[in-house]
């Protein structure tokens, strides 16, 4: 599987990657939701891991964007953020998944499930 990884901090972006490697056999990165449609357009990932807060374009606007040209796309909210107005924003956008960067390890539990929904009649 393929997976993009949208974060303006270098040091996050190489974080997730690591402790989502076993997960993902092709990484993708960008540090802005602006650059995030010509990516996806040309690297087509399975999973989109995408931060909120960025310079120029936020993730939930960059969610939207990416949803309204793809509509099956796979997009977690990876945050440090636990906010219910967040949540709800991620959710309205069309984002997959609400994960706190803490908890990044339970990308593995938003996978299976994904899978798991995709195998079935």
């Amino acid at each position: 599987m393929k997976a993009l990884i949208v974060d303006d901090n270098v040091t996050m972006r190489k974080l997730i990657r690591s402790v989502t490697q076993r997960y993902f056999s092709e990484f993708r990165e960008c540090s802005d939701g602006s650059e995030v449609l010509q990516i996806y357009r040309e690297f087509c990932p399975d999973w989109v891991l995408m931060d909120v807060q960025m310079q120029m374009q936020d993730g939930i606007a960059a969610t939207k964007q990416i949803l309204a040209a793809f509509p099956d796309a796979k997009i977690v909210i990876v945050t440090a953020y636990d906010d219910a107005d967040l949540r709800e924003s991620a959710r309205l956008a069309g984002a997959h998944s609400f994960l706190l960067k803490e908890k990044l390890l339970d990308i593995k539990n938003i996978i299976r499930r994904d899978v798991e929904a995709s195998s079935r009649f």
